[in-house]
């Protein structure tokens, strides 16, 4: 199981691994590609179109094709990204597998986040931790792809992730301009349905990836991290005021929402609910709220 933050390429690594086993790669490192060829003797298990899990159905059609024999000869192996949008049925279903994988078979799992994965998956696995590169380490192979791009900026609103700075180098306005918000909330000089109001004609997914990224800065900062100090969208004076459990509450709940099902929730509602909470310092936020705020935010879906 390959573990770290989105956009540091686990992905990249997983399929050189796979590549490595099969005979097909004699890359002596993972390398970044966007296009992906098809091998016979390779499976990928990703959520389908439209969806935000990988299903039982999809653990179980991958569980059937272990039993084939090799197309090439060299083995076979499965790739199941992100392996934290497996519900917990289909979790369920993959151990057996995890635990005496059939033949000649490498199975590898790509988890951005853990928090929600069954610890008998984790038993079962060898795990790797994928960590995010140094800055100027970032930075250089950024350049690499084009040396005109504003690439600090871009990888200090990913976090430090270069894959979700390229990913972020289009949408840099709209992020200065989320940041501003952000800032005038936390000030309260900015009320907290109009910025809710504003966010929701944004694409969703990038808006919550964004408040992850920004709330685990203030995080790392609060907890004494001076590396993010700096590039927050927040005051020093308004950071300290908030508590650090209220802190990982809060970013849990945003993590939770990134991995709802689409649909199960009001975009507009919940913004609000989750500016209001940042607007009052998190004050109301609490281990409780963690699994009842969520439920009521998706019941209004």
């Amino acid at each position: 199981m390959l573990i770290g933050p989105r956009g540091v390429g686990k992905r990249a690594m997983a399929r050189w691994m796979a590549e490595q086993k099969l005979g097909r790669s004699t890359a002596t490192q993972p390398e970044y590609r966007e296009d992906e060829v098809e091998l016979p003797d390779l499976a990928l298990v990703r959520p389908e179109e439209e969806k935000t899990t990988i299903g039982i159905d999809q653990i179980r059609g991958l569980i059937a094709s272990t039993g084939l024999t090799s197309y090439e000869g060299s083995g076979k192996a499965a790739i199941i990204e992100p392996a934290n949008a497996m519900t917990r049925e289909a979790a369920n279903s993959l151990l057996k597998t995890l635990e005496e994988p059939p033949g000649d078979m490498l199975i590898i799992l790509v988890a951005d986040r853990t928090g929600a994965m069954p610890a008998t998956i984790f038993s079962r696995c060898q795990q790797v931790g994928v960590a995010v590169p140094p800055e100027e380490v970032a930075l250089d192979w950024l350049h690499h792809l084009s040396s005109s791009a504003d690439w600090r900026v871009a990888l200090d609103f990913a976090g430090g992730a270069p894959l979700v700075a390229l990913e972020l180098l289009e949408s840099l306005d709209v992020l200065k301009e989320m940041a501003s918000d952000f800032h005038g909330v936390a000030k309260r000089s900015s009320a907290p349905t109009a910025v809710a109001a504003k966010w929701s004609k944004l694409d969703t997914p990038m808006v919550l990836n964004w408040l992850s990224s920004e709330v685990l800065k203030c995080t790392k900062a609060r907890s004494g991290c001076e590396k993010w100090a700096g590039v927050l969208a927040l005051d020093n004076s308004v950071l300290q005021r908030m508590d650090t459990r209220k802190l990982i509450c809060y970013l849990d709940i945003i993590n939770r929402l990134r991995a709802s099902p689409k649909g199960s929730f009001n975009v507009q509602l919940m913004l609000e609910r989750l500016l209001i909470d940042w607007a009052d310092g998190l004050k109301h936020v609490s281990w409780h709220d963690n699994f009842d705020g969520l439920s009521q935010i998706q019941a209004t879906g």
